[in-house]
């Protein structure tokens, strides 16, 4: 019954003291000093550095597959054979062929041998024609024979040259013929080397040295390659350097650099956690349901081999990190006591709670990219335009949830600088990536606000600027923060008098 009585009398003083008071309590945390670390997070899929799909250039039955999953194979090695018994029949077709057309080339140079000596045969004829011809001329002059003797010698004469330019054509013709002869051998050996690569080709080799980790093939299947070559293996080249394939959202990718530091996690073993770095970040954009991506390779070294093709992989990639700043928790930048209106979050390059311009920075953005760019009349032009465009976008954000703001202002922005960076030159293009990327490093700073308990145990405001966040914490900066500084993180119990609410408490004193 005493200890009753002890816990009511406890109880009535705590509700007079709240009602005397008409306070509000509120829950508090302790600006921190030390490091904060960026990074994005994504999932991804584990994949050998070089895996090379073996298929077959030529069709047939398969006679031997050599080789199983998970087989050690070396570059060269036959790992599968296609029955090469109709190409071997090509390959002697193909050898007759040769044969027949050297042998016509035989025969056209002995024509052409033949021709050659019909022809030496009427230059003699010819000669001695013409010995003919001048001796009659003589003895024509001298009377002893009839001019008739001498226009039969002439014509004699003139058949015979006739003759022999007919059988020098008939040289030119069969020398065409052995050239003809000739080229189709070369045309017959090239169809018989085609065979022989053909027949060679039956014969499936690994093209690198690795590890089989896919074999889509059996003994006896029949392969056809007609448009594309049939995918028969794939080969690993080398499962001790894998990497991760990660897609990272379209708002993230501008922080994304080569070489920056990542840890991922897979399911197959709970708890470890593996290194690796960015060593590609692929410029082909994925767009599913209107979501964009783009894929970046994460290094995945694998000494043990324990790592397999196909794991997914859960990838966190460094952006940043700040060493000994003083950070607070986000929930101390949300808070905003009762009746006062909430600053919506920092939604694109200079927009504030109310959408509009937040101290000018778009203006400035605006001067510098006219100024170091050295625009035209006509750039200056589509530069308004685009701010202009944006601005209304950015407004438009203040109704979205605080789940979807930054990720909508990442897209306006990806969009802003992609509708600028399309209007300057090629040289100009290179200025204005330095000098995004120097707003890039620099991103998550902005202006904040938060509140410590001041006189009359009312909340007092401190503008703050902010820095790098982790997602929990952010680095926040001011003249007149300190290390263990309270700073109010939200409002766990109001105790006004007269609070309705009270009528509903449960009985007995609450804490907190």
């Amino acid at each position: 019954m005493i200890a009753a009585g002890v816990i009511l009398l406890l109880a009535g003083v705590w509700k007079a003291i709240g009602m005397r008071s008409g306070a509000t309590e509120y829950k508090t945390v302790q600006i921190e000093k030390g490091s904060i670390v960026a990074a994005v997070s994504a999932s991804g899929t584990l994949s050998p550095v070089v895996s090379v799909q073996v298929g077959s250039q030529v069709s047939g039955q398969l006679k031997e597959v050599l080789v199983d999953y998970n087989s050690e194979v070396k570059q060269g090695q036959l790992i599968a054979r296609i029955d090469p018994e109709t190409f071997e029949y090509k390959v002697r077709q193909a050898q007759a062929d040769v044969d027949a057309a050297r042998s016509q080339v035989l025969t056209q140079r002995a024509n052409i041998n033949a021709q050659r000596a019909e022809v030496s045969r009427v230059e003699v004829t010819l000669a001695d024609a013409k010995r003919d011809l001048e001796r009659k001329k003589q003895l024509v002059d001298k009377g002893f024979i009839s001019a008739a003797e001498l226009e039969k010698a002439q014509a004699t004469y003139n058949a015979l040259n006739e003759q022999l330019k007919t059988a020098q054509a008939q040289v030119a013709v069969a020398q065409a013929g052995a050239g003809n002869a000739e080229a189709l051998v070369k045309q017959r050996e090239a169809a018989l080397a085609q065979a022989r690569i053909d027949l060679e080709r039956t014969k499936i080799k690994a093209p690198v040295s690795g590890v089989v980790i896919k074999r889509s093939v059996e003994k006896g299947q029949t392969v056809a390659a007609s448009l594309q070559a049939p995918e028969l293996f794939i080969i690993a080249e080398n499962l001790s350097d894998m990497q991760v394939d990660t897609s990272i959202d379209e708002s993230d990718i501008g922080r994304i650099r080569l070489g920056q530091k990542a840890t991922f996690t897979v399911d197959a073993f709970p708890g470890r956690t593996f290194e690796g770095e960015v060593k590609q970040i692929r410029k082909a954009a994925q767009n599913v349901s209107n979501v964009v991506t783009y894929t970046v390779a994460v290094s995945a070294a694998n000494p043990r081999k324990e790592l397999l093709p196909g794991m997914t992989a859960n990838v966190r990639i460094v952006i940043d990190t700040r060493h000994d700043v003083l950070k607070v928790a986000n929930a101390a930048l949300r808070f905003r006591p009762p009746g006062e209106k909430s600053d919506k979050a920092e939604a694109g390059p200079a927009v504030q709670s109310s959408g509009g311009p937040r101290g000018g920075q778009m203006q400035a953005m605006r001067e510098r990219l006219e100024k170091d760019l050295d625009l035209t009349d006509s750039q200056k032009q589509k530069l308004d335009a685009i701010f202009s465009g944006m601005r209304s976008k950015f407004a438009a954000m203040r109704d979205a949830p605080d789940s979807e703001r930054r990720r909508i202002g990442e897209r306006h922005r990806a969009e802003m600088q992609a509708q600028v960076s399309e209007m300057l030159t090629p040289e100009q293009r290179r200025k204005y990536e330095a000098i995004m990327m120097e707003a890039s490093d620099r991103r998550g700073g902005g202006q904040g606000k938060i509140y410590v308990i001041g006189d009359k145990d009312k909340p007092r405001a401190i503008e703050v600027k902010t820095g790098l966040s982790d997602g929990t914490s952010t680095e926040i900066t001011a003249p007149e923060l300190k290390e263990g500084m309270e700073v109010i993180s939200g409002t766990p119990v109001s105790t006004p008098a007269g609070n309705a609410s009270r009528a509903h408490a449960p009985p007995g004193p609450r804490m907190f």
